[in-house]
């Protein structure tokens, strides 16, 4: 069975428009934060300024980060039909942003002792999508 198949009549799986400018700038080695100024609305460049404030051990940082990516990411899934329930496939490309800024967000709660947000947002990745706490080192 396949996210998008419910025996139970669910939700299909929300697919996240494409991103090609952005996610090359961002995978082509461009600064996050250049990356956020030209595309305010791209999840994963926030995603990615979050996950390098936790290497550096800022979780203040990276909280607001995530939090931004998670909100701007809640915005679009929105708009592309999401009722806020229902599968988010980290298989498709542009999902991943949202899922990595979700991620990031329980991380940061975690270190700043924010532990109903980290089971909140922990909880919410695995049921966006069971493989994604995996694939971002949260299973």
């Amino acid at each position: 069975m396949t996210l998008q198949e419910n025996l139970f009549g669910g939700p299909p799986a929300t697919h996240l428009p494409d991103r090609p400018e952005a996610q090359a700038a961002l995978e082509g080695g461009t600064d996050p934060a250049k990356v956020v100024t030209e595309w305010p609305d791209f999840s994963e460049g926030w995603a990615a300024l979050a996950e390098l404030a936790l290497t550096e051990n800022n979780a203040v940082a990276a909280y607001a980060y995530a939090r931004t990516g998670y909100h701007r990411g809640l915005d679009q899934l929105r708009r592309a039909g999401w009722k806020g329930h229902g599968p988010i496939p980290w298989s498709h490309r542009p999902n991943r942003g949202f899922l990595r800024a979700l991620a990031a967000l329980a991380r940061a709660a975690q270190a700043i002792g924010d532990t109903e947000e980290w089971e909140r947002c922990s909880t919410f990745l695995a049921d966006s999508d069971p493989d994604a706490p995996a694939q971002l080192g949260l299973a």
